[in-house]
């Protein structure tokens, strides 16, 4: 382990996970991501392996069955797991956020009835918000659930569903106008629907269709889908906290938490790729000497470096002021908006040092060129995160009188 990217002031629970999961990445997944990455194909080993260590219920309470650690232990995590290949934190993060959205707003019954599975990795989920031609418009959003007895019949097409085959619950958004008067405003008419499905492709569920894998140019292995909802019935107890309307609400603070995952997540590209960097700079030779003599390159290096070191910082400061029970919407935007940017000018920088071989898919840089820019728009663009570090700076800086 090198000098960058520590973190001061963990307890010894926290440092042996965090040397765990460390220790499975350097053995379990590096050797076997970027073969897995080119072939499209699911990690299933890799997951099982972090089942096995108790990942999948991280931050989920001891009393459902979970270790009850916090954001920062977790948000550390997935920065060694995206270290190793990113599409992993992927599959972790959305079954994380749906288990937070339980856990911070479901009723007692489903808290009792979900959690104890997700700890397990039992239950597997995701989530969805966005639809097409949709983008950060999320109070545009048209899917509907309409009520019929004790039941919602829910019909719309969601996009962008990380772990939508693998998944075996859905938190899904939609509009429900049940008890909200004309003119009320759409982000106060939305409802969280928890569905339970069959893992797969293709109808899992009478009204439920998955239609199949989006290809991608990066972020491979874990399944990105769409979901089909037409005249798909579900339970109204299987509303989010037992209320329509508070949806919106729901999924921003799941969001919150996400953007502190996907700040964790540059952070860990970042990493890898200054390893990598590094590594290949004290290897080739040019003009009888390594390229790490060359002062260009030295100057490259103490670039990314502060770059991995400065992002790293953000990232943990926006998780611990999650933890301490404050608001952390500016941190959390701000991490989110730094790593990923400095995770997409590391990884440039390093497939510069890597000349031509960065070019060529053997070398690990060649995949990692193609996942970082996925970060520059998962859980919110630059742009949007941008408009609420600016409204909350305003909010904060508002001048009197």
């Amino acid at each position: 382990m090198g000098r960058l990217a520590q973190t001061d002031g963990l307890t010894d629970v926290q440092q042996e996970i965090l040397s765990t999961v460390r220790g499975f990445v350097d053995k379990e997944i590096i050797p076997v991501a970027t073969d897995l990455e080119h072939r499209d194909e699911y990690p299933a080993q890799i997951v099982e392996g972090l089942k096995d260590l108790g990942v999948f219920g991280l931050m989920i309470p001891e009393e459902y069955g979970g270790l009850g650690e916090s954001l920062l232990t977790y948000a550390l995590c997935v920065e060694e797991i995206a270290r190793g290949w990113m599409s992993v934190s992927g599959i972790i993060n959305t079954h994380f956020i749906v288990a937070y959205m339980l856990k911070q707003h479901g009723t007692q019954e489903q808290k009792d009835y979900f959690l104890p599975k997700m700890a397990a990795g039992e239950i597997r989920g995701a989530f969805s918000m966005s639809e097409p031609g949709l983008g950060s418009d999320v109070s545009a959003i048209t899917s509907k659930g309409v009520r019929d007895g004790d039941t919602y019949v829910l019909n719309g097409q969601k996009m962008w569903l990380t772990n939508g085959g693998t998944s075996t619950l859905v938190a899904v958004l939609c509009r429900t106008d049940e008890g909200h008067p004309e003119g009320t405003a759409p982000h106060k008419s939305m409802t969280t629907f928890l569905i339970e499905k069959e893992p797969g492709f293709g109808e899992v569920k009478p009204g439920l269709t998955i239609p199949g894998k989006i290809d991608k140019m990066g972020y491979k292995g874990v399944d990105t889908t769409e979901l089909i909802m037409d005249g798909l019935r579900v339970p109204a107890d299987r509303v989010l906290g037992g209320v329509t309307g508070r949806g919106f609400y729901q999924m921003m603070d799941g969001v919150e938490v996400g953007r502190v995952n996907v700040a964790a997540r540059g952070c860990g590209v970042a990493q890898r790729a200054f390893e990598l960097g590094v590594a290949y700079a004290q290897q080739r030779q040019t003009f009888g000497k390594p390229i790490a003599q060359h002062q260009a390159i030295q100057f490259k290096l103490a670039e990314m470096g502060t770059k991995v070191e400065a992002a790293h910082a953000m990232m943990v400061n926006a998780a611990r002021k999650k933890d301490s029970g404050r608001r952390n919407d500016l941190e959390a935007g701000m991490a989110k908006y730094l790593a990923s940017e400095y995770c997409k000018e590391v990884v440039e920088d390093a497939f510069r040092i890597h000349g031509g071989y960065g070019f060529s898919k053997e070398y690990e840089i060649e995949r990692l060129y193609r996942e970082a820019p996925m970060l520059l728009i998962g859980e919110g663009t630059a742009e949007i995160q941008k408009m609420i570090i600016g409204r909350r700076l305003l909010e904060e800086y508002r001048i009197q009188g």
